[in-house]
């Protein structure tokens, strides 16, 4: 069953999402970023390329021809995704495909309408006996 983690009080979700992203990185496990929209994705990409400021990540968008064997991939269309070790959610609804992850990870900002989506996903999760785990990321360097 996929261990959801919640990382919450966020200051910027894209930065998070970068950082969760290194650190399973070097783990080894294979990572999904699921995107609300184009633009985002495309910040996501740039970030990727400077983020963390010592290295690289390798990524690609789910579109492209290398996904499957790219070890980072940003999708906004929501399909079956190439990879399912870790999904990172920044799209304000829950994903479809979720539960074929092993873990995701649901970032949530200070931004009250975010927290008030967040609240309606935390509950759909803890319903239906998924394992949650909460990270209060106030005033913190997120992971």
């Amino acid at each position: 069953m996929t261990l959801i983690d919640f990382y919450a009080q966020v200051d910027d979700k894209l930065q998070t999402a970068c950082r969760i992203t290194a650190k399973a990185r070097s783990q080894g496990l294979r990572v999904t970023l699921f995107c609300a929209d184009s633009a985002t994705a495309a910040r996501l990409d740039r970030m990727l390329w400077t983020e963390p400021a010592t290295g690289f990540l390798p990524h690609c968008r789910s579109d492209d021809r290398l996904a499957p064997t790219t070890p980072i991939v940003i999708d906004v269309s929501g399909k079956t995704p190439t990879h399912d070790e870790v999904l990172i959610n920044l799209h304000p609804e829950r994903p479809e495909y979720f539960s074929r992850f092993q873990r995701l990870a649901e970032i949530v900002s200070t931004d009250e309408e975010d927290r008030t989506r967040a609240r309606e996903r935390y509950k759909f999760y803890r319903d239906r006996g998924y394992e949650l785990r909460t990270h209060d990321l106030s005033g913190k360097s997120p992971p």
